[in-house]
């Protein structure tokens, strides 16, 4: 399972180069967005998936739906925030460059480095 999981994940990073090299929208914000979105996926994911691999969920009943932990450490919200940065980061970046915002490079960095730094709470989180 671990083998497969690492290998989807790939699939983002080789998606993100093939966007970044050849996709005519490579310089639009979008653009950017959906390449930093994938290769977030694929390094976050990737991280999360093998603490999440090591770890078992607590006991219990958790939030419905999810079933995640918020009282106990808990690897799944952070796995969740890697596996979808290739959906966030793009819903970020596109009203950015739609709405023409000024400076919007610089704000689609700052989400970014915002998501990185949620998931990276909620990893360690999850390792206490």
């Amino acid at each position: 399972m671990a083998t497969a999981a690492v290998g989807l994940t790939t699939t983002q990073a080789l998606l993100a180069w093939l966007l970044g090299r050849h996709s005519p929208e490579r310089d639009t914000v979008f653009g950017r967005s959906v390449v930093v979105g994938l290769l977030l996926t694929f390094v976050l994911a990737t991280a999360s998936s093998f603490l999440l691999g090591g770890q078992q969920p607590p006991p219990g009943l958790g939030l419905p739906v999810v079933g995640w932990h918020l009282g106990q450490a808990d690897a799944r919200p952070a796995h969740f925030m890697g596996v979808h940065a290739h959906q966030w980061i793009p819903l970020a970046g596109w009203p950015l460059q739609r709405f023409c915002i000024s400076h919007a490079t610089v704000w689609l960095a700052a989400f970014a480095i915002a998501y990185v730094i949620l998931w990276a709470l909620l990893t360690r989180w999850a390792l206490a």
